[in-house]
């Protein structure tokens, strides 16, 4: 297979990505999992796309990440439907799913390496960027070791490694900081904004709401499988006079009053 060029085309002149959902809507026995979902996400910009659990935001990524088909809607990348053409797509796609499934009889190190091989990666740059990788995420020293022995951490920074290993132009993280300790959560916070800055498409849905605030200049909210809102934070705190990412994200997809659930869990421990 032969290598799509990432960022750089075959010119050598940046490539103007831009992700664009329209309409998008995927049904299970005739209930919406997410509902006439609309959003753009250009290169060089961090979106965020929250939710509350159940919300829809791992289905709409799988339906980015093409793999589940929408029920209606239409995504596009850089213009053209992704449907057009899946194995271009897939080359210029980068995603960290929220469960990290690997071959876990394989080693860190023999999976990175059959990542390259099926991606077509010319063998002697793919092998030395494997062994950067697997320097800069602290994994080297158990290269050898098998992914049955990786704690959930290092698993995650396999698979970072793994979506990132052919330069993506369009990265989605679906929890990427789940697992990580708190240098690694630092380095993957920095290595989205890196990536952004270099043109990429970058999307990830997060629970870390201080983390997306500090990270994300657009954020999507999305409740019960729709849009509440789409708008960078600085907007959206001040259309809805709230201070926080935290008091926004409350104000509109969370149900529940949860000071008053807190009371009544600490009543029911403490009675």
């Amino acid at each position: 297979m032969a290598q799509t060029a990432g960022l750089a085309n075959v010119s050598g002149k940046p490539r103007h990505s831009v992700l664009e959902l329209r309409r998008v809507t995927k049904l299970y026995s005739s209930i919406p999992a997410v509902s006439d979902v609309s959003f753009i996400a250009h290169a060089g910009e961090i979106t965020g796309y929250l939710g509350p659990n159940s919300s829809g935001k791992s289905t709409t990524l799988k339906i980015i990440a093409g793999l589940i088909e929408p029920t209606d809607g239409t995504v596009l990348f850089g213009g053209e439907p992704i449907q057009h053409n899946r194995i271009q797509y897939k080359q210029r796609l980068g995603y960290v799913p929220e469960e990290p499934h690997l071959y876990s009889h394989l080693t860190g190190l023999e999976y990175l390496t059959m990542v390259a091989q099926l991606r077509g990666l010319p063998r002697k740059s793919s092998a030395e960027k494997i062994q950067g990788l697997l320097r800069l995420f602290s994994l080297y020293g158990d290269r050898h070791l098998s992914i049955s022995s990786y704690s959930k951490g290092m698993r995650q920074k396999v698979l970072l490694s793994a979506a990132l290993l052919h330069n993506p132009d369009l990265i989605l993280l679906d929890e990427p900081f789940s697992g990580l300790d708190v240098t690694s959560a630092l380095v993957m916070r920095s290595l989205i904004r890196e990536l952004a800055m270099r043109g990429k498409v970058v999307v990830f849905s997060s629970h870390e709401l201080e983390t997306v605030e500090r990270v994300c200049s657009h954020v999507v909210i999305l409740h019960r499988g729709k849009i509440v809102a789409d708008d960078a934070i600085e907007s959206l705190r001040t259309l809805m006079a709230l201070p926080t990412l935290e008091e926004i994200f409350s104000q509109l997809a969370v149900e529940q009053d949860t000071e008053a659930v807190s009371r009544e869990i600490a009543n029911l421990i403490l009675a």
